[in-house]
């Protein structure tokens, strides 16, 4: 067998090796989604992606003899690992054919970067912000990909655990079955919530070009609310307006629930999307020049709603207002005929979040993990 050769990515040639190989090992892997290349190009690109302006990125391609056979990115993200008091890289983009050799010449040409880089720990998968996907998939292999969350087969996670890695977060993911009609409990409760709270108002919107205005308002929000989240990465205007570019065509105004204070600030929101994945499928992640229109049929087509993001201004916590949200959320999915949400990544700790999820009737069906390594040997 040939020799395992481990090559920076330093050509445009090399990257689109790197960013096309999961089509190749996931080519018989049902549940896979491709990503959209287009945003994959724009993530790879620091004029596009502020986050390269503070940090530290390595990107490397696994060979044996001409095959490309894994890859694996190394971040250090020096701005929160400033405000953390911490000295962690991160490694991402991890994917390999089913060979333990591969996968851990990549995983200690990571190591080997990140402790001449100072570190003290490998942490992953783990982009450059929890915006990114985390974790590998640990359990739920049988259900769908979906957007913004990693799709791995089971060997991967055994090749990270017999490189020394250990748990460092899981992550939960819930399935809520949506019911012909809102149960009177959560009605009352949701009732009860406008009742005690007149200065509070739900903002429904009625077009798409509404949805614009609220996005700085809606991300400054969860800048303010996810500081201790694990991994946040707090977003600037201009990521903001990035990230909302990105996202912009496939948001449903529908879907998008705010509450507002009595002088219009924006003090909770919850964000979701009609699921897009067999679109994505039928395009094979290419938007141009007839994908996007498979994606937006996808959407309409779909029973499934994704959320992406929510959040609750902290004084406005504790009030009732995530039933508010969950109500209207839920409202809004009968009408459209969805029969199933997904949650997307829960921290395992979050535990208001998942009370919401399970009051709603859901139960987790795919989880994801987190690993650690510590660099120095110690721990």
């Amino acid at each position: 067998m040939n020799t395992i050769r481990v090559i920076e990515v330093l050509k445009k040639k090399d990257l689109r090796k790197f960013i096309h190989l999961p089509a190749k090992i996931h080519k018989d892997h049902t549940n896979w989604v491709p990503p959209i290349y287009m945003d994959e190009r724009i993530f790879f690109n620091p004029k596009k992606n502020l986050a390269f302006n503070h940090s530290t990125t390595i990107i490397l391609l696994a060979q044996r003899g001409q095959e490309v056979v894994g890859r694996i990115m190394g971040i250090i993200n020096h701005q929160y690992n400033a405000k953390h008091n911490v000295k962690d890289a991160r490694f991402f983009y991890f994917d390999a054919y089913d060979d333990v050799e591969v996968a851990h010449a990549l995983i200690r040409q990571v190591e080997q970067w990140a402790l001449s880089n100072g570190m003290d720990r490998l942490i992953g998968p783990l982009g450059f912000s929890d915006k990114d996907p985390q974790g590998l998939q640990i359990e739920g292999y049988d259900e769908p990909n979906v957007i913004a969350t990693n799709c791995n087969l089971p060997y991967l996670v055994d090749f990270v655990l017999s490189a020394g890695y250990e748990k460092e977060l899981d992550l939960v993911v819930y399935k809520v079955m949506v019911p012909s009609q809102i149960p009177e409990f959560y009605l009352k409760i949701y009732e009860r919530t406008l009742s005690n709270n007149p200065e509070l108002r739900l903002v429904s919107l009625k077009s798409k070009r509404e949805i614009k205005p609220l996005i700085r308002p809606v991300l400054t929000l969860v800048n303010e609310t996810f500081k201790e989240i694990y991994g946040f990465d707090e977003l600037s205007e201009k990521e903001m307006d990035e990230f909302a570019a990105r996202y912009m065509m496939v948001l449903d105004y529908r879907f998008l629930k705010v509450v507002k204070n009595q002088q219009d600030e924006v003090v909770a929101f919850v964000l979701g999307i009609p699921d897009l994945s067999q679109g994505v499928r039928r395009s094979k992640g290419y938007m141009l020049p007839f994908g996007v229109f498979h994606v937006l049929r996808s959407q309409r087509q779909t029973k499934q709603l994704n959320l992406l993001l929510g959040a609750i201004k902290p004084e406005y916590q504790n009030k009732g207002i995530s039933t508010m949200l969950g109500v209207s959320m839920l409202s809004e999915a009968i009408k459209a005929g969805m029969t199933h949400i997904d949650s997307h990544l829960e921290m395992e700790t979050n535990l208001k979040v998942r009370a919401e999820m399970e009051r709603m009737g859901g139960v987790v069906y795919k989880k994801f993990r987190v690993f650690y390594k510590n660099l120095n040997g110690q721990g």
